[in-house]
């Protein structure tokens, strides 16, 4: 380890659209992150490993893509003997701990999986007023689960929402056997009970803490906005007005050479009955997206709104930082799980549609003195990329398990780490299973046991506008990306072992 070892602090949002940050639209409003984004590098090519929750989380702290470290989809659980990132910080001497957000079971727990995150004992808060850890590499958490008033709320969220005082914050969220009156677009919540305030004053409590020990931590403030419902306290849920938003909107004629998952979803009533497995468990996004732009426009108000509540408790975490001396020896890295349609291409919300919308990432990352101030850097980024540059920050061993690539040269302006991304999608077993890679300028998605496929050129059409899977002037050109597809798959298995013999 270096005689000045780095503090790490890691935000994360959840289901943020790539360009919903101030400084990029001029529509919202984030302050606190435009101002770490002109003391640090925004990255515009980030991408994520998976477009849904746990995979992609997981992923943030394995070094791994889901297809290796096990938690391939929504509904399946990491398994706690894969190695994480958190257990080489802990073995460093550092306070790790992670306060929101973790998602890394299911919320079915079964004999064989049990889950944490899970009915009934994630409202047991006698359970979690004694545990606090470890998990998955975390010497502490603090958790929840619930986007905005989703009837699973509880673990620390709840405990502290009683600590403070506030015992009436069951009427806030659903009840069991259905939702409580009145939330659409204005949460009832009062601001100072928001978890956004929780997480903000928790992380600052731990940061203090360490601090005054004089001890280095790996800590992880994992917000729960902007995702879905679009719930968010007042003055926030008025903050912006509808009438006055662009909603995005399809292209004429662009699903034309859509794949059929994708065309069924511009449709009043479409049958994904087929998509179905066996255990009967749909998938995101499959169903039609046709919805009311009046509507949508109010949606996408209120999704503004939550971006801006969470940058306000964003800044009071950095104000925090700034406060206790720490911001000079202390490495922020900002970004998200996964994308977020709000219209783009006749979308909503997430589901097996690898625009960039859904794969791609806000990213701002800082250290004074070390990584440029105020730029914008176009090298390619990758969720498994994150706990290995952590680790090299840090001056720790990166364990030979994880297949991520140091990315410390590029954040500090240097040459780009990687020459292309892997985005895998396997919602279920057998019916949506897909790989994309992306590149500097080419993207191509291929559908496993499927003819058809997608390819963008990004350079030409940002919009991804036209599908060049079947183009006969770009045979040639699917050819290479196919065996670049190959190439990428065959370069990122992990090697655990060195080659000590040979034989």
């Amino acid at each position: 380890m270096s005689a000045a070892p780095l503090n790490i602090l890691f935000i994360t949002s959840d289901q943020q659209h790539w360009d919903t940050l101030g400084f990029l639209n001029p529509r919202i409003h984030t302050p606190h992150l435009d101002r770490l984004a002109v003391e640090g590098m925004n990255f515009s090519r980030a991408y994520c490993t998976n477009p849904t929750c746990t995979p992609s989380r997981a992923s943030m702290i394995t070094g791994l893509y889901p297809s290796q470290h096990g938690a391939w989809s929504l509904g399946t659980k990491l398994p706690e003997s894969v190695h994480t990132v958190g257990e080489d910080f802990d073995s460093a001497g550092y306070f790790t701990a992670l306060v929101g957000k973790a998602h890394f079971q299911p919320l079915k727990s079964t004999p064989e999986y049990p889950s944490l995150e899970s009915y009934p004992i994630m409202q047991d808060l006698d359970f979690w007023r004694g545990f606090h850890g470890p998990f998955y590499g975390f010497r502490h958490v603090e958790l929840a689960r619930n986007h905005v008033d989703e009837a699973h709320v509880g673990q620390h969220y709840a405990i502290w929402m009683e600590e403070k005082g506030f015992t009436s914050w069951r009427d806030h969220f659903h009840k069991p056997t259905g939702k409580t009156d009145g939330q659409k677009h204005r949460w009832t919540i009062p601001e100072e009970y928001h978890y956004n305030a929780w997480i903000a004053e928790r992380t600052n409590a731990l940061m203090a803490d360490c601090a005054a020990q004089g001890r280095n931590f790996f800590l992880w403030a994992s917000f729960f906005d902007p995702h879905p419902p679009y719930l968010v306290p007042e003055p926030w849920d008025t903050m912006y007005d509808p009438s006055s938003i662009a909603v995005p909107r399809a292209a004429e004629g662009e699903h034309e050479d859509s794949p059929p998952h994708i065309q069924m979803t511009q449709t009043e009533r479409p049958d994904f009955s087929s998509y179905r497995e066996p255990d009967g468990n749909g998938m995101h996004g499959f169903h039609s997206h046709l919805c009311d732009a009046e509507a949508l426009a109010a949606d996408i108000a209120v999704y503004y709104g939550m971006v801006s509540c969470m940058d306000k408790y964003i800044g009071v975490i950095l104000e925090k930082l700034d406060a206790l001396g720490l911001a000079k020896n202390t490495l922020v890295v900002f970004t998200t799980d996964h994308g977020h349609f709000y219209g783009q291409h006749g979308l909503k919300a997430k589901g097996a549609f690898h625009y960039e919308d859904m794969i791609r990432l806000p990213m701002i990352v800082r250290l004074p003195d070390r990584i440029p101030a105020g730029g914008t850097c176009s090298a390619l980024q990758s969720q498994v990329d994150l706990p290995v540059t952590f680790l090299r920050y840090a001056g720790i061993d990166v364990p030979r398990i994880m297949v991520g690539v140091d990315q410390t040269a590029a954040w500090e302006g240097g040459p780009a780490a990687r020459t292309h991304a892997v985005v895998e999608n396997r919602h279920q077993p057998t019916t949506i299973h897909v790989k994309t890679y992306v590149d500097e300028r080419y993207k191509i998605t291929v559908y496993w046991n499927r003819e058809y496929g997608e390819i963008y050129d990004l350079q030409e059409d940002p919009g991804e506008i036209h599908n060049l899977w079947d183009s006969l002037d770009h045979a040639r050109l699917k050819a290479e990306l196919v065996m670049k597809l190959l190439f990428a798959e065959m370069g990122k298995e992990p090697l655990w072992m060195p080659r000590i013999s040979g034989a």
